[in-house]
């Protein structure tokens, strides 16, 4: 008789772990440029110019708080205004990926690849002054990132107008945007590359065999 355990049909099924993985150059470089990034402007101004044109050409920045606060500020220049000299509407819906992109990027470091899978802005005023993102993590990104698997990530980010309006004197928000980021290990993008490649190598090999008989 056996003794075996039954299984119960919809039980998840155990996740074998992801091999370790040697870190090369190129990855200890990424490493040092997001730490690098999120402590000082001048280095976000110039990563921003190599990888991110819009950013440096929008001009956003990014800004610790505390140790668990983030924000990033768009400054009201011309290139983010439209012709009624508002903030322009795409310029807040794409600058509110890149604060998101930037905070989650200084987070993980080189080992991690992040995309952005979902965003949705909800406008609710015009904004005639900078605007600061604020970034409220849904989530533990600590915890996931120990996990060591992939996942997706939901932020929110509250967009307020830096300058107080009409005599309120207090910030006054302008649109709040949710985003879900996608965020994978790269042992897992090569784990998954060495397996197609064993599989076209199989299959080329099944078709010589096939050709010969």
């Amino acid at each position: 008789m056996s003794s075996a355990t039954p299984v119960h049909p919809s039980a998840p099924s155990p996740v074998s772990p992801l091999p370790k993985r040697k870190r090369t150059l190129m990855d200890r470089l990424e490493d040092s440029i997001s730490r690098l990034t999120s402590r000082s402007t001048f280095w976000h101004r110039v990563a921003s110019m190599i990888w991110l044109p819009y950013a440096f050409r929008s001009g956003i920045k990014i800004r610790k708080v505390d140790g668990s606060t983030f924000a990033a500020v768009l400054p009201f220049r011309r290139f983010n205004r439209n012709w009624y000299n508002a903030m322009a509407g795409a310029s807040l819906l794409a600058n509110a990926e890149i604060a998101g992109g930037m905070y989650i990027y200084g987070r993980c470091g080189g080992d991690w690849t992040v995309v952005c899978k979902q965003l949705s802005y909800r406008f609710l005023r015009p904004c005639f002054g900078p605007a600061i993102y604020r970034v409220n993590p849904k989530m533990d990104l600590d915890a996931s990132l120990n996990a060591g698997r992939e996942f997706n990530f939901d932020i929110e980010l509250d967009i307020v107008q830096q300058l107080p309006t009409r005599g309120l004197g207090r910030e006054v928000r302008v649109g709040r945007c949710l985003a879900t980021f996608h965020i994978t290990p790269k042992a897992l993008h090569e784990a998954r590359a060495a397996r197609r490649q064993r599989s076209a190598g199989s299959g080329s090999a099944s078709a010589t065999q096939d050709t010969q008989a």
